[in-house]
């Protein structure tokens, strides 16, 4: 059975999170991660004559995320924060493990996770500075985070990237769903207890 979601949803689904204090880093994601110019002529097309040839349902144009960067953990912490006040929360994050001066990318996951325990994170790295024990054991034994490690593979970027947002959305859907299941259940609950008490 197919979920459907929600426009808002939809538009949300590909809000990523850049947390590297190299400013090449956020270049190359970009490079990676948003849509070539033919994408853009595909999308005015679409705008101006509606449905295209050029354009299908499995197109990789239709991949499109919505990039946002921070430069030291404090900074994505922030960021994270006033997403979910703004109620438009990221659906991932990819953050490097080293960015002198301030926090490493462990204690950057931690902080951002007591904001938004749902985001989804891809911990980035070219050194052992710390070892799967270790990531585990201030981590946790969770299913919301992976290790990418240097020099990427654009492929690889894109697949973790359209993966875990996709995750993140239908992680939502069945909560929402779950949360709507329990309503029914109390309002069913309530009006038998009053149908019983009348009889």
């Amino acid at each position: 059975m197919r979920t459907e979601l929600l426009p808002s949803e939809i538009s949300q689904a590909h809000r990523i999170l850049i947390v590297d204090d190299n400013a090449s880093i956020h270049t190359d994601f970009r490079k990676l991660l948003e849509p070539p110019l033919r994408c853009e002529v595909e999308q005015a097309e679409r705008d101006l004559f509606g449905a295209s040839s050029a354009g299908t349902p499995t197109s990789p144009c239709d991949e499109r995320f919505d990039i946002y960067s921070a430069y030291q953990g404090s900074e994505a912490l922030a960021l994270v924060q006033a997403s979910i006040e703004e109620g438009q929360p990221y659906r991932m994050a990819f953050v490097d493990i080293r960015m002198p001066p301030g926090w490493d990318g462990i204690e950057t996951i931690e902080q951002l996770w007591k904001v938004d325990p749902n985001l989804e994170v891809v911990i980035c790295s070219a050194y052992s500075d710390y070892s799967w024990r270790q990531i585990v054991t201030r981590l946790g034994r969770t299913d919301q985070f992976l290790v990418l490690r240097k020099p990427f593979d654009a492929i690889e970027i894109r697949q973790m990237a359209m993966s875990l947002t996709t995750k993140s959305v239908l992680r939502d859907v069945q909560r929402r769903h779950m949360e709507k299941l329990a309503m029914v259940i109390d309002e069913r609950t309530r009006a038998i207890a009053a149908a019983e008490s009348a009889s």
